[in-house]
């Protein structure tokens, strides 16, 4: 290995720098005071855990994402988490295992075996919020506004536009098609990449008949404005009526998202499928512009405590630090700071500590050298000390 191979970092793997970690925090403790107002009681899970625990319930691409070890003490599997979701799950289930409805937060960092997406980190600073203990679609709505709170705090400079989906609508696509596990698993690549040729050759090659076939190919088109939940209702009341509930439950929990956020634009799209391995209804998720992926997504996902002795109705999401610092405004110009001698005067110490605790930041100059941020300094003026603009002697 030589000397420049020491510095690289593995592809995807970020280092924060001292500008960007400063957004990362301010970020953090902002929307962390933010759950906190709506209700929401922050935790911190552990980096590592039992496989055992750590990857179940939330399907299997949480596992092709979590790295592995072996624990040296009792040789069991563990796994770095991949998602802080399942072990606020066993959080609530076990560990606090509350009567009635709880909310949890939490923010930390997570590692990928490989990235999400093209440009996506593996090592992501996920921030995000729980809501357990209440099967509505009231519980379905706060969960949207806190993630749309949540953007608006991190002060975007984008138009935000809100994904729903409901993975009901391809469960009950399914029911009325009776189709085998295989089939099922590649019809379900097929819609999640929304390639129609694909789906219409992979439903001809499992002969399936025409009209099951127009009922599956029919959901590739069912998305964008409110007019999708109209034209559903046609499409499903006799191909399959019971996916219609669902229908219902997109378009009742939109009209309580714009009686408080009139200017959001909400986008539909009944085949989003993602998650659909552990979610059990409503999917959202926050775009905007210029950002190939979702800013921050999430739904339900009921019964995922069931696995630790307690099943919980359970609704959620999750976003990115590092994705809403690149998003955010640009932080308005640091204050500078103030320079003071390395000296033991009482009365320097006591007045730089007032100074501290007033929010400036005040740093001793080692060996005569002043620190590059400083643009004042105190100084001894008769016997006290004063706080005067910096003087930099000109090259």
């Amino acid at each position: 290995m030589t000397s420049v191979d020491r510095w690289q970092l593995p592809d995807g793997i970020e280092e924060v720098l001292p500008a960007q970690a400063a957004t990362v925090e301010s970020l953090r403790r902002r929307l962390l005071d933010l759950f906190r107002a709506w209700g929401y009681e922050l935790v911190i899970p552990p980096l590592v855990e039992f496989t055992d625990s750590l990857l179940i319930g939330l399907g299997h691409d949480l596992d092709l994402l979590t790295f592995k070890l072996t624990d040296q003490l009792s040789g069991r599997s563990m796994g770095v988490r991949a998602d802080i979701t399942p072990q606020v799950a066993r959080i609530d289930a076990h560990s606090l295992a509350p009567e009635g409805v709880s909310r949890l937060c939490y923010a930390g960092s997570t590692l990928h075996t490989r990235p999400k997406s093209l440009m996506a980190s593996r090592s992501p600073i996920q921030l995000g919020a729980e809501l357990y203990g209440d099967d509505s679609l009231a519980a379905d709505v706060e969960v949207i506004r806190l993630m749309l709170a949540t953007l608006d705090a991190a002060e975007l400079q984008s138009t935000i536009t809100l994904d729903l989906g409901h993975v009901g609508i391809f469960e009950a696509v399914l029911d009325s098609a009776q189709l085998d596990a295989g089939l099922e698993a590649t019809i379900f690549d097929c819609l999640q990449r929304k390639s129609v040729p694909d789906l219409t050759a992979a439903l001809a090659r499992a002969e399936i008949d025409a009209t099951t076939a127009e009922l599956i190919v029919g959901l590739v088109d069912l998305h964008g404005d409110d007019s999708v939940l109209a034209d559903a209702r046609e499409f499903f009341a006799e191909r399959a009526p019971q996916a219609l509930a669902a229908v219902e439950a997109l378009a009742d929990v939109a009209t309580d998202i714009r009686r408080q956020r009139p200017d959001i634009r909400i986008y539909f799209d009944l085949a989003e499928l993602r998650g659909y391995h552990y979610h059990t209804g409503i999917v959202f998720a926050a775009y905007v512009p210029g950002h190939g992926q979702a800013l921050a997504n999430g739904g339900r996902y009921n019964d995922v405590g069931e696995v630790f002795g307690r099943a919980r109705p359970a609704t959620g999401f999750a976003t990115d630090l590092k994705a809403l610092m690149g998003l955010a405004a640009a932080a308005s110009e640091p204050k500078g700071a103030i320079s003071m001698p390395d000296s033991d005067d009482p009365e320097l110490l006591a007045q730089a500590e007032a100074l501290r605790a007033a929010g400036e930041i005040v740093i001793n100059t080692l060996g005569g050298a002043v620190d590059v941020r400083c643009d004042r300094e105190l100084t001894d003026q008769d016997g006290s000390w004063e706080l005067k603009p910096l003087e930099r002697a000109t090259p």
